[in-house]
C-alpha cells in the first residue's frame, strides 16, 4: 500500500516511515523538507498536496507544533488538517489516521484545544477515519527538564503517567493504517504507570542532567486534572509492551 506520512521526519513520523518499509510499504512523506508546508494557507498548496496523495491508500497524520497558545495550536491543527481532509477526498484516499492523545477531553490545557480541534475535523470529515491516541513518550521526562532546569535544580509537574515508547507508537500507527478504518478513537498507554518526577531523576541520573528534581504541584484544574491521572488511561485498548525502565536501560 502507498501509505502518505503528514510529518514524517518527526520522532514518531520518522519511526512511522521506517516501519511501514520494513511492512513491504510504500511511505510517501509529507513534510516541509520535502516540500510540503502544511501550515501554509492558499490554492497553490490544496492542488499540490491533492496532486501528491493521488495513489495513496492512506493518510497518517502525526504533524505537531510547540506552542502553549491555544488560539495558535487550534489555528495550526485545524488549518492542516482541513487541507488534508480537502486533498485526500480529492484524491479518493480512504482512510485518515491522526495520532492524538490519551485524556485531552479530560484537563484544560491551551495546547489540547488544537488536538481537540484536530480531532472534530476528523470525525466530521469527508474521510474514513482511525483516530490513536498515545500515552506521553518515555523521552516526555527528559524533555520537560530540557525547559525547566535551573542550575542544578530541574522541575518537573507533580502527576501519574503511563508512558509508552515511541517505536511502539509507530508499529501501531504503521499496522492501523493498513487496516480497515475503524471509525473509532483507540487509547494505547505503556505497560505500567510511573511517576513523573522519578522518570525525570532516573533521566537526569542517566543523561547528566539536574542534580535535583523538584515535583512541582501546578494550579488550576489543569493540575488538579493530571494529579488525579486524568492522563491516564486505566483500560486502555493498546499496550505497549517496553516499560521505562527497559527504555532507559537500552538508551
Amino acid at each position: 500500500m502507498r501509505v502518505a506520512v503528514a510529518g514524517g521526519t518527526g520522532l514518531v513520523g520518522a519511526l512511522t516511515v521506517a516501519e511501514l518499509e520494513r511492512a513491504g510499504h510504500e511511505p510517501v512523506v509529507l513534510a516541509r523538507s520535502t516540500g510540503v508546508d502544511l501550515a501554509q494557507d492558499g490554492g497553490a498548496l490544496a492542488e499540490d498536496l491533492a496532486k501528491r496523495l493521488v495513489g495513496v491508500d492512506v493518510v497518517v497524520d502525526v504533524l505537531n507544533v510547540m506552542t502553549r497558545d491555544a488560539a495558535e495550536s487550534a489555528e495550526f491543527f485545524g488549518r492542516t488538517t482541513a487541507a488534508l481532509l480537502a486533498a485526500e477526498e480529492s484524491a479518493g484516499v480512504g482512510h485518515h489516521l491522526a495520532l492524538s492523545i490519551v485524556g485531552i477531553d479530560e484537563v484544560p490545557f491551551d495546547y489540547y484545544v488544537g488536538k481537540l480541534r484536530q480531532e472534530e475535523l476528523v470525525e466530521a470529515g469527508p474521510v474514513p477515519w482511525t483516530i490513536l491516541r498515545a500515552a506521553q513518550f518515555h523521552e516526555f521526562a527528559g524533555q520537560l527538564l530540557g525547559g525547566l532546569t535551573f542550575g542544578p535544580i530541574g522541575l518537573v509537574p507533580r502527576m501519574p503517567v503511563r508512558p509508552v515508547a515511541a517505536v511502539e507508537v509507530a508499529a501501531h500507527l504503521a499496522r492501523l493504517a493498513v487496516e480497515p478504518p475503524r471509525r473509532a478513537t483507540l487509547d494505547l498507554a505503556g505497560p505500567h504507570r510511573e511517576d513523573l518526577a522519578s522518570m525525570a531523576r532516573r533521566t537526569a541520573r542517566r543523561d547528566g542532567g539536574p542534580r535535583f528534581v523538584v515535583p512541582v504541584r501546578v494550579p488550576g484544574a489543569f493540575g488538579r486534572g493530571v494529579r488525579a491521572g486524568a492522563l491516564v488511561p486505566a483500560a486502555p485498548d493498546l499496550v505497549g509492551r517496553q516499560s521505562f525502565a527497559e527504555w532507559l536501560q537500552a538508551r
